[in-house]
C-alpha cells in the first residue's frame, strides 16, 4: 500500500507522535466547558484548518465529541480550497501518513464515490498540497485509531449536497458506518486577504466576529447546505463552503436534526494584528 506523505507535519502541527499526543491532551483540558451541549450521538461537525496553535484546539474539540461507545468504520473528510468551476479531488487508493500511523483509504467506498461523480483523482505520489484536509488527520487517527477515511476536496456547489447524500447511501449499501467532517475556516480579513471593508482596528474585529462570520454560522447552525454556499459566495465567510455544505448534507442524510456550535476564535486571539481569520466549530 502505497502512502501519502504528510506536507505540513512539523511546522502546522508537531511531526512526532508524543508531541501531538501531548498537544492533543492540552486541547482536552483547556477547552471551555461553559457551553451546554445537549446528550446525543454525534455523527459530523464542521472544523477550522489553520495550524494547530490558532485553531486545533477547535478542530480537537469537535473530534472529541464524534467519539462514541460504537466507532466508526470510515471517517469522512470534505475539504479543500476550491470555487464553483473547480473539480472535485480524491485519492481512492493508499494510505495517509499521520504522526500516529498511517489510515488507509476505505478503496470501497471511495471507487464507488469516482465511478459517480466527476474528480481529479489524485495519488500518494500526484497530489495537490493542501492543508484543509491533512490538518485533521491526527485527530482522526487518534479518535478513530481503527477507522478508514475517504477524504476529498469538493467545490461550493449544489453537487457537495449530491455528493454526500450519494455517500450515505453508498455506506448504507456496503454496510459501513461513517461519520463526517466538514474543514473550512471563516473569514479571511485584513491587508493579508485583500479584504478590509470596515478598515482596520476593533470595529473592524466586531464587525468580523458579530457580524460578517456570524452570518454564515448562523446557516451552519440552521443545517442549510444552499445557505452556507450562498453567504460565503456574497460574503466572503468561509474558504471551504462546499466542504461544509457537504458534511451538513450528508449529516442530515444520515437523520442530524440539530447542531451546536462548540467553540468559535480568530487568529486575533493569538497574534493580534490588521490580518486576522475567524474558526468555528460544530457538531450535529
Amino acid at each position: 500500500m502505497k502512502i501519502r506523505k504528510s506536507v505540513f507535519s512539523g511546522s502546522w502541527y508537531p511531526s512526532k507522535a508524543s508531541e501531538c499526543e501531548a498537544m492533543i491532551r492540552q486541547f482536552l483540558s483547556g477547552a471551555k466547558d461553559h457551553r451546554i451541549h445537549p446528550a446525543g450521538q454525534y455523527i459530523g461537525g464542521i472544523v477550522p484548518h489553520a495550524g494547530w496553535y490558532f485553531s486545533g484546539q477547535i478542530a480537537c474539540q469537535v473530534m472529541h465529541h464524534l467519539q462514541t461507545e460504537q466507532p466508526p468504520d470510515i471517517m469522512v473528510v470534505f475539504g479543500m480550497h476550491l470555487h464553483h468551476r473547480d473539480s472535485g479531488y480524491i485519492m481512492p487508493t493508499g494510505a495517509w501518513e499521520t504522526p500516529f500511523g498511517t489510515i488507509p483509504v476505505a478503496e470501497d467506498l471511495a471507487q464507488e464515490i469516482v465511478d459517480h461523480f466527476s474528480f481529479v483523482v489524485e495519488t500518494p505520489d500526484d497530489f495537490h498540497q493542501d492543508n484543509t484536509i491533512e490538518l485533521q488527520l491526527p485527530f482522526v487517527k487518534y479518535f478513530f485509531p481503527d477507522a478508514k477515511i475517504v477524504a476529498m476536496g469538493v467545490p461550493p456547489t449544489d453537487t457537495a449536497v449530491k455528493m454526500a447524500d450519494f455517500i450515505v447511501e453508498a455506506a448504507n449499501r456496503l454496510g459501513v458506518s461513517i461519520r463526517v467532517i466538514g474543514s473550512t475556516d471563516l473569514t479571511h480579513y485584513g491587508p493579508n486577504y485583500g479584504f478590509s471593508p470596515k478598515g482596520t482596528g476593533v470595529k473592524a474585529l466586531d464587525w468580523v466576529t458579530k457580524v460578517n462570520d456570524r452570518g454564515v454560522i448562523d446557516q451552519m447552525l440552521a443545517m442549510n447546505p444552499s445557505g452556507v454556499i450562498r453567504e460565503a459566495r456574497e460574503n466572503g465567510n468561509a474558504c471551504c463552503a462546499g466542504a461544509a455544505a457537504a458534511a451538513i448534507a450528508a449529516g442530515k442524510k444520515m437523520g442530524a436534526r440539530q447542531a451546536v456550535e462548540i467553540d468559535y476564535a480568530t487568529s486575533y486571539d493569538k497574534s493580534p494584528g490588521s490580518s486576522f481569520v475567524g474558526y468555528t466549530g460544530i457538531v450535529f
